[in-house]
This record gives C-alpha cells, sequence and structure tokens, in this order.
C-alpha cells in the first residue's frame, strides 16, 4: 500500500491570483518574502508588489521618515525599494537625539538614542558628568 496514497492534490499554485499570493506572502516576514521569490516567478512577481512591502512598513512610517527632511524620500519607485532604502540608511531624527532604521530581517524599528537625549542624573553637574563638543570627539576618532 502506498503511503501517500490519502494525500490529496490542492491544484496548482500558478492558478491562484498573485493578490491571493502576495497576501500569504505579506504574513510571512521580509526575509521569507525575499527567499520565496527565489521559488517561482508567480512569487517573484507577487513578492515585489507595494501590498506586500506596505505592510512590512511600521504603520507609522510616514510619520518617521517626515522627520527626514522635504523631499528626502522621494524617489522610491516601490515600497520594496523604501524597506531597503530604511534597512541600509539609518537616519537622524528628534533634532539629531535619535536615529531610526527598519531591521532588514524582519522589519522592526531600531532607534539608537544619543547621550543628550538621556536624562543623566547630575547630567549637568562637572563634577560627575562632562560633555563633549562633537569637534572634539571627532579628533578623538581620527587618533
Amino acid at each position: 500500500e502506498n503511503r501517500y496514497s490519502s494525500v490529496v492534490n490542492c491544484g496548482d499554485i500558478y492558478q491562484l491570483p498573485e493578490g491571493c499570493i502576495a497576501n500569504v506572502l505579506s504574513l510571512t516576514s521580509p526575509m521569507d518574502t525575499c527567499r520565496l521569490s527565489l521559488v517561482a516567478s508567480i512569487f517573484r512577481s507577487a513578492a515585489d508588489s507595494d501590498a506586500v512591502w506596505d505592510r512590512f512598513l511600521p504603520p507609522d512610517y510616514r510619520d518617521i521618515i517626515s522627520g527626514i527632511g522635504p523631499g528626502s524620500i522621494i524617489g522610491f519607485g516601490s515600497k520594496k525599494e523604501l524597506y531597503l532604502y530604511l534597512s541600509d540608511h539609518p537616519f537622524l531624527i528628534d533634532g539629531g537625539t535619535k536615529s531610526f532604521s527598519l531591521e532588514k530581517r524582519s522589519g522592526k524599528k531600531c532607534y539608537m538614542l544619543a547621550a543628550r537625549s538621556l536624562a543623566i542624573v547630575w547630567g549637568d553637574t562637572p563634577r560627575y558628568w562632562r560633555w563633549i563638543s562633537p569637534s572634539r570627539v571627532q579628533v578623538l576618532r581620527g587618533c
């Protein structure tokens, strides 16, 4: 007896509408979507759709990137391009006191806080804390 005789043929995946495949891909991770795009042309086409990458971008991404400056994000042809840009290019927000980027594999938000954005106990007392000017930091980095 064939042990696979109870397997039911569910049909050809190529018969599914691209929107259906895009919806399924949007429920995975950015990394899984990129991997699946290599499997078949129907996955590749769906994986490039804005509907998929819009789900990977944080819901408040428009508010976050509004801090970049006018015209800085113009020129992205797709949400995928925007996602990859935000993953590879951290940028300063909140007056330069924080840096924002996306974690490429998961799409999670990454914030890096500058020391000046923190409330440091006795931070204004020279005995305990001394702020170094940015120009001195650059000199120290060069050493």
